[in-house]
């Protein structure tokens, strides 16, 4: 059990998180946030690479600090951007990071072609990285955070660069492996996130602003979240009244779909559609991405939501 106590994280007089009190168990955990709301910087915390300012993290009930090497033992971690040498095989790669782990070279040896066969890079492991797509070597950064068959797995922007193909292919993954273990991963793909997670965490304003399952969390904008036709004269001011979640230009006009506030009445043109968790997104984040001064501030209120 990995458990985040009323932690928080400042740089300088810059306040990026405060206040979480999380808990992980087994299973997928999908972190959801605009850039710079500070997911990344949770993450590190939670890989222990980032003391928080304030509050603790425990692993099992004990502080990471206090358990130092033992915690990266059960660790398997990739960032946004992992390092490599270019000239390497995955092989060679995976082999080094074995050898830094302490593994033994023959097992270490088994485990990283059943990994490289497990990412789908068995026929290139042995030719230089160099050579490789950012879908490839993306690929190698998961089998890598894998290799010692980790309990507690993090994952920043684990499918950049992959393909449709890959992305289901790592979703499947994700399921087999949150079956137990923790799984915690953040990505800007919210459809990886929304069927492969059991739950869902929201960050907004340095706080933790949602966590449930994903079925759960879209149920906000149940009977909200319309489709309709209009008008190249009526596009403008539509845009202006409601939270536009996709629009789609057509002959004679536009194919739109939006979410309205619990107070407006639909009128019968509009069809109400089911919501997914991108819409979701869209609405709770619509502030972020517009530069103002965001409407919501608790999951649980239903201010302005």
């Amino acid at each position: 059990m990995l458990t985040v106590r009323g932690a928080g994280k400042r740089y300088g007089e810059t306040r990026v998180l405060e206040g979480l009190d999380l808990e992980f168990g087994s299973g997928v955990y999908g972190l959801l946030a605009p850039n710079g709301a500070g997911k990344t910087t949770l993450l590190k915390m939670l890989a222990g690479l980032l003391p928080p300012t304030e509050g603790e993290i425990l692993y099992d009930r004990q502080p990471l600090a206090a358990l130092d090497e033992r915690y990266r033992e059960v660790l398997g971690y990739l960032p946004q951007r992992f390092g490599y040498y270019p000239n390497d095989t995955p092989l060679k790669y995976m082999q080094y990071l074995a050898a830094i782990k302490g593994m033994d070279r023959r097992e270490s040896l088994k485990r990283s072609e059943e990994l490289l066969d497990l990412v789908a890079l068995g026929e290139v492991k042995r030719k230089k990285m160099k050579t490789f797509s950012g879908g490839m070597i993306q690929r190698v950064g998961i089998a890598q955070a894998l290799l010692n068959d980790p309990r507690v797995l993090i994952l920043d922007e684990p499918t950049a660069g992959l393909d449709p193909k890959e992305r289901a292919r790592f979703r499947r993954l994700l399921t087999r492996l949150g079956r137990d273990r923790t799984v915690i991963l953040s990505t800007h793909v919210v459809s990886d996130v929304e069927s492969a997670a059991n739950e869902i965490l929201m960050l907004k304003d340095g706080r933790l602003f949602a966590k449930d399952r994903p079925e759960a969390v879209c149920e906000v904008l149940n009977r909200r979240v319309y489709e309709t036709k209009l008008t190249d004269a009526e596009i403008d001011e539509f845009r202006n009244r409601h939270v536009i979640l996709a629009e789609r230009g057509e002959p004679g006009g536009w194919s739109v779909r939006f979410a309205v506030s619990e107070e407006t009445r639909p009128f019968e043109s509009w069809q109400a559609v089911e919501p997914g968790l991108e819409d979701v997104f869209l609405y709770v984040y619509r502030d972020a991405e517009q530069g103002k001064k965001p409407a919501a501030t608790s999951w649980k209120s239903g201010v302005n939501v």
